[in-house]
């Protein structure tokens, strides 16, 4: 028997590129859907039928029936928000507890988890990294120093166990001077949202991720965020907690890098990024504004605007090198629809120095533009590519070339069906 392969969706700069929508276009092609990293704090958006479903921690493989959705070990799930989402789901005729498997590897989010965001990022002062307080670092950090409460813990001695982290927690958090706070409810809440977990099969999953590749069945690893956030390679410290390039699907769902097949990195034909943080493509001007405002570029999840600029090929191929991309998929052409001219960073610049290589510190630079001409033409009623204007089949056999990477598929607007394989 063949044995199945693992293919990657990733966002590869700053996240929101718009993966939700894409996992859930691929998913009728995959036996298995897996989310390896992140929280609550990365959400998906996803619209069909004349519906909007945002997705926090569940896969976005979880409205196509027979498919199997794992939340992975390299996640951190708060149970009260996973609650809510699940309910949401549910209340919508969606039957998730025979489609969803939990990691008991996972790690939860404690209510004090997210006081001690709110308490470090205020520690920062105006260094702040621009967390969106979900407790997600704080809980990484407990993982790392190997005191985190996790998801197979509900299942044994887990009153003990969250009374001990708790504790943990409330003595960090008077040691920070930082006590005016009530979690009565929250905590309420959370505990609620623990038994409402018990109702899922909380297992091994890289067990039955493995067993199905052995039995020829296909993986779509679904990323959160981006690679420019990553831990290890993204613009620290401004990022987030989790390894969110292909690397962490090894580590994040417990498969070998010899399971790889194809890796989908996800962008926008234009750049945002939410939070702080050095970002050299920024437009501060009616252009950013415009495309701000076209775009929707506002968090799914927090609602907060994104900064927005143009292109940036600078950071675009080193995400595309450090997560071995065999797949562009560009979205959100439809966005430049109205622009006589578009550019494109291909190089930044410093005191005197240009770079197009991704340099250490973002901090300080100065993109270098390239000028295209823009195609004034509305791509997204279009569905076949040999309807795509020149100027915008020019622009992305520019990018192709940039980056050594064919652009596989195009997404010219929200909706499902908006997705042109190539």
């Amino acid at each position: 028997m063949t044995k199945g392969k693992v293919d990657a969706l990733l966002g590869i700069v700053f996240g929101d590129e718009g993966k939700g929508k894409v996992v859930d276009f691929f998913t009728p092609r995959y036996d298995v859907v897996a989310r390896f990293a992140g929280g609550p704090n990365a959400g998906h958006t996803i619209i069909f039928d004349g519906k909007k479903f945002v997705l926090r921690s569940i896969p976005s493989g979880i409205f196509d029936e027979g498919k199997i959705n794992i939340i992975g070990n390299g996640c951190v799930i708060a149970p009260d928000l996973f609650m809510v989402e699940a309910r949401e789901l549910e209340q919508a005729g969606y039957s998730l507890t025979e489609r969803l498997h939990i990691s008991r590897r996972a790690h939860l989010i404690l209510p004090t988890h997210r006081v001690l965001d709110r308490a470090y990022e205020a520690a920062k002062g105006k260094n702040k990294v621009g967390t969106t307080g979900k407790g997600i670092g704080p809980t990484y950090s407990d993982k790392a120093a190997r005191v985190g409460l996790r998801v197979g813990d509900i299942l044994n001695g887990f009153e003990a166990k969250y009374q001990a982290l708790k504790a943990r927690h409330e003595q960090i958090l008077r040691d920070l001077g930082f006590t005016d706070y009530d979690i009565a409810e929250e905590e309420r809440q959370w505990m609620e949202g623990i038994e409402y977990m018990r109702r899922f099969p909380l297992t091994d999953t890289e067990v039955i991720i493995n067993r199905a590749l052995e039995e020829g069945k296909s993986v779509l690893a679904e990323g959160a965020q981006g690679s420019l956030l990553d831990i290890d390679h993204g613009t620290y410290p401004f990022v987030s907690s989790s390894s969110t390039t292909s690397g962490g699907v090894c580590t994040g769902l417990g498969v070998a890098p010899n399971r790889f097949d194809r890796i989908f990195g996800i962008f926008k034909a234009y750049s945002t990024r939410v939070g702080s943080g050095p970002f050299p493509v920024e437009l501060f001007d009616e252009t950013g504004d415009t495309i701000r405002r076209i775009g929707n570029e506002f968090g799914a999840v927090t609602g907060r605007n994104r900064r927005c600029g143009w292109l940036d090929l600078v950071a675009l191929k080193y995400a595309i090198m450090i997560n071995g991309v065999t797949d562009l998929v560009m979205m959100k052409g439809d966005v430049l629809d109205d622009f006589d001219t578009i550019k494109v960073c291909t190089a930044y610049t410093k005191d005197g120095e240009t770079v197009t290589d991704m340099p250490y510190d973002t901090e300080g630079w100065q993109p270098v533009y390239e000028e295209l001409p823009g195609w004034k033409t509305p791509l997204s009623a279009l569905r076949d590519e040999k309807d795509f204007p020149q100027a915008f089949k020019d622009y992305i056999a520019y990018v192709e070339q940039a980056t050594g990477t064919p652009v596989s598929i195009v997404s010219v607007s929200p909706d499902r069906e908006a997705t042109i394989i190539r």
